[in-house]
This record gives structure tokens, sequence and C-alpha cells, in this order.
């Protein structure tokens, strides 16, 4: 008889109503009985001597505990964002699914201010976006240029040295950012194919300033590529005004999402070098299909040229579209163009003011260039005497409220404290300030009394006086 079609389940002398029914792993013998003769409690046991435990003692209810996300990501997602998730799943090629996937694409566009066909999403997290660019564009061999002001710099050279790409680096002090003039310096002296950067390092609170690099980078004959992981939805990013050939982001920052979905966006200059790599995988080539002389691209999975021809109008399979984070992305990009770019800026603006004016007022500093701060993301030097971790446990176990430790140079030196997308809002700022400033105060600093929120509150209060 086929194992477990129409068995007798033999109940042995210790079963127990309640206990799990834990079915034999090699099924019932001819007779319909167990032939391992295990009961129920012997199965459990035989199951705990393998270091397995029944699953109902193993795991309760996913039940995550409330937490205001005040780091540098992810943060805490738009309510709106986690119910579009939650629509029902279509076939990737069901009609209704690619009007939405072009929607999408749509969204993007106007998100990224940019005229770009190819504006679609990776499935993965940000990071899925920056592999996608550094393994479709370079090639063994190829010079790129990094400049580095922080953790997320180190990662590009990472990526485009495993690409095979002759990598050279140039380095600021974390907390400072280049001059144009100095890119070009570089740019002028090593002729890259690709120029690889950061818009805002969240490990150091940092924005680049682009708008001179895209036509510093087209008088050379470079692509300039941008990590904006941090600041799309939070900072301007206008793809076409800056002249950026290709840039990727994510969205559990300033859009408000969960992290898992990379939107990316890329012009005709990059277009036109990933198509001279483009090889369509075996199974689904159209008949009379020649590759062109390029080498392949080392990743299918991160395979743009591929990419393009599931989101275009061939739709070949490629992957299966996580249509959940698609309902995600389009929910994001909606959001923040309904309530208007500018408007989006702004609110993050003020609320990064509003937070350094607060984290002053407990007379703490904050770090690096404040011409260059980001303003989605502000640092501020642990005080002297002061267990920055503790305080960040504090803010946790007792506020609920999540801020950010740091790396590298600024580990243990710098707590990172986040306002953007959903979470860039008064009120958060104001209960953040609260709790930090009682935590300070509990450790043994002397911090003025209420002086955090007041002064945030003034903040706001003349902004709004003011409009």
């Amino acid at each position: 008889m086929p194992t477990g079609v129409g068995c007798r389940l033999r109940l042995g002398p210790n079963y127990e109503p309640d206990a799990p029914l834990v079915f034999p792993r090699h099924g019932c013998d001819e007779k319909g009985s167990d032939p391992s003769r295990l009961t129920t409690k012997a199965q459990q046991q035989a199951l705990e001597a393998r270091g397995l435990t029944p699953a109902k003692s193993v795991f309760g209810d996913l039940n995550p505990s409330p937490r205001l996300l005040m780091g540098p990501g992810p943060i805490n997602a738009d309510p709106r964002v986690l119910r579009a998730m939650a629509m029902p799943l279509l076939g990737q090629f069901d009609p209704e699914f690619t009007a939405y996937m072009n929607e999408t694409m749509a969204l993007l566009r106007q998100l990224y201010q940019t005229a770009n066909r190819w504006s679609f999403l990776v499935d993965g997290t940000a990071r899925a976006g920056i592999e996608a660019f550094l393994v479709s564009l370079i090639e063994p061999g190829d010079r790129v240029l990094v400049p580095i002001f922080g953790r997320f710099g180190h990662l590009l050279h990472e990526i485009a040295s495993r690409c095979g790409a002759e990598v050279t680096t140039m380095e600021t002090e974390w907390g400072t950012v280049f001059e144009p003039d100095a890119i070009e310096a570089a740019v002028k002296r090593l002729r890259p194919k690709l120029v690889a950067i950061v818009h805002g390092d969240t490990s150091t609170t940092m924005a680049q300033p682009l708008a001179e690099l895209g036509q510093i980078c087209r008088r050379y004959d470079a692509i300039l590529y941008v990590d904006a992981t941090a600041t799309l939805g939070g900072m301007d990013v206008p793809v076409d005004a800056w002249q950026i050939d290709a840039a990727s982001a994510g969205l559990q920052k300033c859009l408000s999402g969960p992290p898992g979905s990379a939107p990316v966006t890329f012009n005709e200059r990059v277009e036109r070098l990933v198509l001279r790599r483009k090889h369509i995988e075996a199974g689904i080539r159209p008949a009379g299909y020649v590759a062109p002389n390029g080498s392949r691209i080392g990743s299918n999975y991160f395979d743009l040229a591929m990419l393009m021809d599931y989101w275009g109008e061939a739709r070949l399979n490629h992957h299966t579209e996580a249509a959940s984070m698609l309902y995600a992305a389009r929910e994001c990009a909606r959001i923040v163009l309904r309530d208007g770019l500018n408007e989006t800026f702004a609110r993050h603006a003020l609320a990064g003011t509003a937070l350094t004016a607060g984290v002053e007022a407990m007379g703490l500093k904050v770090f690096g260039d404040r011409r260059h701060k980001m303003a989605n993301v502000t640092g501020v030097h642990i005080p002297e005497g002061v267990d920055g971790d503790k305080v960040r446990a504090a803010m946790l176990n007792d506020f609920g409220i999540e801020i950010g430790t740091s790396f590298g140079p600024l580990h243990g030196r710098i707590w990172r404290i986040g306002t953007m997308g959903y979470n860039c809002r008064k009120q958060n700022v104001l209960i953040c300030l609260g709790a930090l400033e009682a935590v300070l105060r509990y450790a043994g600093l002397s911090v003025p009394a209420g002086a955090a929120v007041e002064t945030a509150y003034a903040v706001y209060t003349g902004s709004a006086a003011s409009r």
C-alpha cells in the first residue's frame, strides 16, 4: 500500500488526546500498522533527542513589539503601504498585473524626475539595485572611480572589485564630502568607464553634492552611477537635471516602505552598454536570436538586459515578480507624489532642523560638516563618560524607540537619529527628543529639563507661523 494513503493510525497505550499527532516517517505497513511501533510520547522523545520539539512548543504567534524606528533605516512603514501589500496576488503576466508594473514604472520616473524609459524594480533590498548596475556595466579590467566618504562608498568598492574592475578610490575624512574639482581631477587623470558614488551616506550622515558631477562625467565620457538609497523621496534627486546616468534606491528609508525592492532608473547611455552584453538564456530565446559580441553579464538574476525584456513589451520570463513588493513600491511612490516632491523634501528638512535644534538644546554636539548634513539623518556625538550602547538599550527597552549606532571609525563615537519617511513627523521628533533627554538625565548627565522638546517645538511653531 502506498505510504500514508488509506492507512489506519494505530494509537499506542500512552496516547493523549490533546497531544500533537506525529506520523511515522516511513508510513504504514500492509496491515495499516505503524511499523516503528512508536507511540505519540515516544515519537516526541525521539524528536527531542534529535534536538527537535513539536512546533506548538517552539514558536508562538508572530507578534513584534511596537517600536518607533528613529534610526538610519529601516523605518516604520506607512500603514497604506502595508495595506497595499495585503492585496490579492495576481499572475505575473496577468494583464492587470502588467498594468500595475507599467504604472509603477511611470511613478518611478516622476520620483526620479526623469524621462528615462527604463525605470523599474529590482527584486531585493537596496543592495540588489547596486549590484544590478555594477555587474551589468563592469567588465573585467574596466577602470572604475569610487569617491568614498563613508561606509557605503566602501561597499561600492567591494562590489566593483568583485566584478573584476580596476578600482581607484579617493577618500575624505568621515564627516566631510568632496569638492567637485577634486573629483574632476581624478576623473581627468584616470579616465574611468564608471564613476560610482553615494548621494547620502547614512554612516556619516553626509550628503555629497552631485549637481556638477554629471557634467564632469560627460566631459570625460564616463558613466555616473549614484546610490540614492537614503535620499530618494527625502532629498532632491533630479536625475535628468543633474545628468545622472544610473541611480538606485530602496523603499525602507524616505519612501516609507519595507526593505525588499530596489527602484532603479537609467538612460540610453547605460542601455547601450548593457545591450552590448545581452545574452538571452536558453529556453526563452526567440527564433533567430543572435547574441552580441560583448561578454555575458556575470549574474543571471541581476542581468539588466534580461530585466529590460521582462519589464518591457517583450515580457520575456526572467524571474517571478514579487507581487506584494511591487504593490508596496507603487504605493510608496504614489504617496510621495500625491503629497508633492517639494513638500516632502521640505517636511524632511524641517524635521532635521527641529531635531538638530533639540539635540543642541541639550548641550550635545552634532557630528560632521553642517553644510552637507543629510536632511533625514543626524549624527550626535556621544557625551564623554556616557555609555552609548546603554543609552540606546534604554531608549529601546523603556521607551520603545530605536536610534542607530555607528560603523567603523565612528563606532562608539556617535548616535544616528533618523527622521525619514512615515516617521518624519512632528510628534515623533518631539517624542524621541523627550525620551533621549530622560535617558541621559537618568544616566547622570546634566541636561536642561524640557529644553530639547521646547526648542524643537518652537522650530515647528515658527515654521507654521511663517507660512
